[in-house]
């Protein structure tokens, strides 16, 4: 069941920019209840999701023509103002907030170097260069906060596409190397929609076998109860 619903949301997501893909790391249970008493054998073991991992791949870039939009070649996390503090995110469907900065389409705040806000002018062109700093009129207004992390184990996802870092020991840091914003871009999702959707039926089918020989399980013992009666009397 936790796979199948793993599967499902990663399918529901496969269009949503910026989504990373969820998977699954099994492990065998194994309980003493399931030794064999009779014969002596080794008991059953049955395989078990340890934990889910997020596969932080890139996804790939499209041009969409809105200046808005921005995505990133290379490694790194746009930083937001979250709820409760930061958010990393690799969607970069922004927008211009009512309050006259930019966000994203839950209303999170982008953040710029330093954590300040960058806030532009709704009727004048935007340009960003490929450091993230954002011109406006001929000038410099602010330099998008673009992140990466040493490693990624400490993100949790908070949404479908923004993940907060649950290790403040684990900061992050600027991004080197070749990682440029792309403005007029958009990540898509790293979802590769064939094959979660060929093992979404292959989960379902060994979820259906199960449910039949619960069943075919349940109705022996039905019986058997039945018998043993019958001969009692």
């Amino acid at each position: 069941m936790l796979s199948l619903d793993l599967l499902a949301n990663n399918l529901a997501n496969s269009a949503t920019s910026g989504y990373k893909i969820d998977r699954e790391f099994y492990g065998l249970y194994s309980s003493e209840d399931s030794q064999n008493s009779v014969d002596g054998g080794d008991g059953t073991t049955l395989p078990t999701i340890e934990k889910q991992w997020t596969d932080f791949s890139p996804g790939i870039l499209e041009a969409t023509g809105n200046p808005l939009d921005l995505a990133l070649s290379g490694k790194g996390f746009f930083a937001v103002n979250g709820p409760s503090g930061p958010l990393y995110t690799r969607n970069g469907n922004f927008r211009l907030l009512p309050s006259g900065e930019l966000g994203t389409a839950d209303g999170m705040t982008l953040r710029g170097l330093g954590g300040s806000t960058i806030r532009v002018s709704s009727n004048k062109p935007l340009t960003i260069s490929s450091d993230g700093v954002v011109h406006q009129d001929g000038q410099s207004i602010g330099q998008l906060e673009v992140v990466d992390f040493k490693t990624t184990t400490s993100l949790t996802k908070t949404t479908s596409t923004a993940f907060q870092n649950a290790d403040p020991a684990k900061n992050p840091t600027v991004p080197v190397g070749n990682t440029k914003v792309e403005q007029g871009k958009i990540e898509g999702s790293n979802v590769p929609v064939s094959e979660a959707a060929m093992r979404l039926v292959s989960v379902m089918r060994q979820f259906e076998m199960l449910q039949k020989a619960i069943g075919v399980s349940s109705d022996m013992d039905s019986k058997s109860i039945q018998e043993v009666a019958r001969v009692t009397a």
